[in-house]
């Protein structure tokens, strides 16, 4: 049996809620996955990232195999140890920061130069599942070969049968029984290619399966076709995760579309420039017209943020350069995410998911 497998709650056509069980816990679906990068998400600690309702983190095979490099990691503790998270943890396999790098390419893996010190670095298949076990991850993500969109038919193609080939050796170095590895769909913006690459990696017998190579560039129409292109081909009883998404209207999409899964870094970095995600729709807290405003970021929202703090508040902290506005901006940009998804749960179960997605697109559009 796999170390993480996910079992049906709730469907709504082909919507639907779960249960994913790791040796770390259980996470309900559909869910988010704050991002935290360097084993740790951004201003936030493991107890704030409790109080907004995280259940799964994200944290990144690259920038950790660099620094502190995986043997520290697993020295303090494995990943759970050393950032003091005791629930589930997902990492990537650390491609997508790679391949930002322009590395060499081959059939072997990824060459690259270290974005630290400018060390010659190689990440193969088997490299990315034996750094991952050592991090401790409860899901490691197989190394793949995500391509920009748009891209060319025959460059998405290639990266689609290399990615397949790739997931082939990861299967073959995985050590750890105790911890999963997920298999990645890539295929590009063309749909016969994304069923293709669907079969194909199903067939592989992975617990889990991430869409990847989304949310870089394609349109919202050219996203949706890649899902209904892969999703029907993946194995009804897996978890379906699409990488890097993490917009509510995208995320609500997917949702419609039977996808479990998600992590962006989204709700943080925007919190780091000034903007607040809010039902009524996103705004920036550094416009003039919020310096006398008394209001919260959102009346209905619960978190700390909004039951303490005035917009005219966080606005001179951030104009002023205060540490404390991206951490408030993030507290709140969390929990308004998480409730989106928790939300989300609870149409589906009522058999009232469509009529729930179209009253959120409708209020953040100002219908």
């Amino acid at each position: 049996m796999s170390a993480v497998t996910w079992g049906l709650g709730e469907a709504d056509g082909v919507a639907r809620t779960g249960v994913m069980t790791t040796p770390h816990g259980d996470v309900q679906t559909p869910n988010f996955m704050p991002v935290g990068t360097r084993a740790t998400v951004k201003t936030m600690d493991t107890e704030d990232l409790r109080t907004v309702g995280a259940q799964i983190v994200l944290a990144n095979t690259y920038h950790l195999m660099l620094r502190p490099g995986e043997a520290v990691v697993s020295q303090l503790g494995e990943l759970h140890g050393f950032m003091a998270w005791d629930g589930p943890i997902l990492t990537d396999s650390g491609g997508y920061q790679v391949l930002s790098l322009n590395p060499k390419i081959s059939e072997e893996g990824l060459v690259f130069r270290s974005t630290y010190d400018g060390a010659r670095v190689e990440l193969t298949p088997e490299r990315a599942v034996a750094v991952q076990e050592a991090l401790g991850s409860d899901i490691a993500m197989v190394l793949d070969v995500p391509v920009p969109l748009p891209s060319p038919r025959i460059a998405a193609e290639e990266a689609m049968h290399r990615t397949y080939r790739w997931a082939e050796r990861a299967l073959e170095a995985k050590q750890r029984d105790d911890r999963a590895l997920f298999g990645i769909v890539q295929g590009g913006a063309e749909p016969d290619l994304r069923e293709q690459a669907a079969k194909e990696i199903a067939a592989l017998g992975f617990p889990g399966f991430g869409i990847g190579g989304l949310a870089v560039g394609e349109t919202p129409e050219e996203r949706d076709l890649a899902l209904d292109a892969a999703i029907p081909h993946l194995p009804p009883d897996r978890v379906r995760y699409v990488m890097g998404l993490g917009d509510t209207e995208g995320m609500l999409a997917a949702i419609a579309r039977g996808v479990d899964l998600f992590d962006c870094v989204i709700p943080t970095r925007l919190a780091r420039h000034g903007k607040a995600l809010t039902r009524n729709g996103d705004i920036s807290i550094k416009r003039a017209e919020w310096v006398k405003d008394e209001n919260p970021l959102d009346t209905a929202c619960s978190c700390l943020t909004c039951r303490r703090y005035s917009r005219g508040y966080i606005r001179h902290l951030f104009t002023t350069n205060e540490p404390l506005s991206d951490r408030l901006l993030t507290l709140h940009n969390l929990t308004y995410t998480f409730d989106l998804l928790r939300s989300a749960r609870a149409a589906i179960e009522q058999g009232r998911f469509s009529e729930f997605r179209s009253d959120v697109v409708a209020a953040r559009a100002g219908e």
